[in-house]
């Protein structure tokens, strides 16, 4: 299945229950996006994006039946430089926001009382745009001392911050590579997923999760054990539940409780 096929993983938050369930069939009708959650606050929201990574969030600015004083926009204001961040929709019944919303980077903007034809139009456009940014880079360079290292994306295990460099770990080996892992995470998209504040991985290559109460590992590379290539990485306390999930999300062979 090609990546324009695949439907978007979408988020909707309005506080409002009637607009918001009309909003999520508007959506889903379409058969371009898959509603994964659909929330009243910004608390709500957050936690939605925590358990499962979304492409787009749809934010009402306005989130006034729970009573809170702050708007859809402060979501965004607090996710919109993160490199990992989905794209974002304002779905909401003035467009007096739409300058900032453009400055801080919002894809779309499509106003109450939504329409089909309005909603089909914004999920194309987001499908495209998701389709050009998967695309990402076709090699890496890195650094072996005075050479250049060609490395295939593909094939890369891991990315590595340490003593204020970053370093590729690859099957050739460990290299030094220009980027920071920031910088590195809004190449690759969610092909890497972020297990420590110093580790983006590929999850394509992940062999072993192993968690205990000292905190949890994963073993990373072709093969598992003391004699395998592959490399040992540290999971931080906040990320072990997601990652848990991101493994098991399309796989089979245990039972879920």
């Amino acid at each position: 299945m090609s990546e324009r096929t695949i439907p978007l993983r979408a988020l909707v938050l309005e506080d409002e229950w009637p607009t918001r369930n009309y909003l999520v069939k508007l959506i889903e009708d379409t058969h371009r996006a898959e509603v994964i959650g659909a929330v009243a606050t910004l608390e709500e929201a957050r936690e939605a994006m925590k358990g499962s990574p979304m492409d787009v969030v749809f934010v009402d600015v306005q989130l006034t039946a729970t009573g809170d004083s702050r708007t859809g926009l402060d979501l965004i204001r607090s996710m919109a430089r993160e490199p990992s961040a989905p794209m974002f929709v304002l779905a909401t019944a003035s467009s007096q926001h739409s300058l900032e919303a453009f400055d801080l980077g919002v894809v779309d903007y499509i106003l109450k009382p939504y329409t089909e034809e309005r909603v089909e139009q914004c999920l194309k456009r987001l499908l495209e745009r998701r389709a050009s940014r998967s695309q990402g880079p076709r090699r890496v360079v890195a650094r072996r001392k005075k050479s250049l290292v060609f490395l295939d994306p593909d094939t890369i295990w891991a990315f590595e911050a340490a003593d204020r460099l970053t370093f590729v770990h690859a099957p050739e080996g460990r290299f030094d590579i220009d980027l920071s892992l920031a910088a590195i995470e809004a190449s690759f998209g969610r092909a890497l997923f972020r297990v420590h504040r110093n580790w983006l991985v590929n999850l394509a290559y992940v062999k072993e999760l192993d968690r205990d109460i000292a905190g949890a590992t994963v073993t990373v590379g072709r093969d598992i054990g003391p004699e395998g290539r592959s490399i040992q990485v540290p999971v931080s306390q906040d990320r072990s539940k997601a990652l848990r999930d991101a493994l098991l999300e399309n796989a089979t062979g245990l039972r879920r409780t």
